[in-house]
């Protein structure tokens, strides 16, 4: 049971940062119907951005965090200014190949800023933990779990309740409609790309806070993200929580048990978990759990 436990606790907050960054995609997705695979750039761009204020100028970490979301956001308005909003009614392949050079762009840049030396960002829990009934909590899990959870609400209640978030619903629903009714759909575009750059960066962060550090190798964690959008349904703020919660569960899980039960599967199979849950998910329900399901009338 201390095992299951343990596995437990990893797994939530592997999905806490996996939520923050479906949130990210969700939120384009819903504003713009683009997916976007420019956000592991922006994610590596937030948590150096972090680093670079807490570490080398020493501003302390939670000043380097709040100017690294904001940052982060500046960039994604940025992008989605210079770069997508001109390509807005193209066909979404192009669109998407667009985000890949921008994901390229971004992360060239930041690679050789972050050299070959592991970075810290100075966050201020370490590497504490506590002694749980046997189970080994660190204070690191605990702030990602509860800052997940509380960023995850307040984009329910945001959409759920505010004229913005429901301006936000509307566009994704029909642009032309939203136009129609005086919404100003450019400025909800540039606000979805904003909180997904500060969320990004959170996530980053996060991600960054464990002993691996930050290297460029940690943008590798916004690509299991992907998995967690496409099995809770691309358009639903509550599909991407499920849907991180259950590919970081997974995850957690098979890195725990797998050498027990399936050691003939190599080692790191939990590595590809994430996609072996997606292509089950996508054979049962291609819209994901709770995706809209597209009627097409021929």
């Amino acid at each position: 049971m201390t095992q299951f436990l343990q596995a437990t606790v990893a797994g939530l907050s592997l999905a806490s940062i996996y939520m923050l960054l479906a949130l990210g995609f969700v939120v384009i997705y819903k504003s713009m119907q683009v997916l976007t695979f420019a956000h592991p750039a922006v994610m590596l761009f937030g948590a150096y951005m972090v680093s670079y204020l807490a570490i080398d100028l020493e501003l302390g970490f939670w000043v380097a965090l709040a100017g690294g979301m904001i940052a982060t956001a500046v960039l994604s308005w940025i992008a989605e200014r210079v770069a997508i909003r001109p390509m807005v009614g193209k066909p979404l392949f192009a669109i998407a190949i667009l985000t890949l050079g921008l994901d390229i762009a971004i992360r060239t840049p930041i690679n050789n800023l972050i050299g070959v030396n592991i970075r810290s960002v100075g966050d201020p829990w370490g590497f504490g933990t506590w002694n749980v009934g046997g189970v080994i909590i660190q204070h690191r899990a605990v702030a990602m779990i509860v800052t997940a959870t509380i960023v995850g609400t307040l984009l329910f209640v945001f959409f759920r309740f505010t004229r913005v978030g429901l301006a936000m619903r509307a566009t994704a629903a029909d642009q032309e409609v939203a136009l129609a009714q005086g919404i100003s759909v450019g400025r909800i575009f540039s606000l979805a790309w904003i909180m997904a750059g500060a969320m990004a960066a959170l996530a980053g962060t996060f991600a960054s806070s464990d002993l691996s550090g930050l290297t460029q190798s940690t943008y590798l964690v916004a690509l299991k993200a992907l998995p967690a959008i496409v099995v809770g349904g691309l358009d639903s703020i509550g599909g991407a929580v499920v849907g991180a919660l259950v590919i970081g569960l997974a995850e957690a899980y098979t890195a725990t048990y797998q050498g027990q039960y399936a050691a003939f599967l190599g080692g790191n199979f939990s590595q590809v978990i994430p996609y072996v849950v997606l292509l089950v998910v996508l054979l049962i329900r291609p819209y994901g759990l709770f995706g809209t399901e597209e009627v097409e009338r021929v």
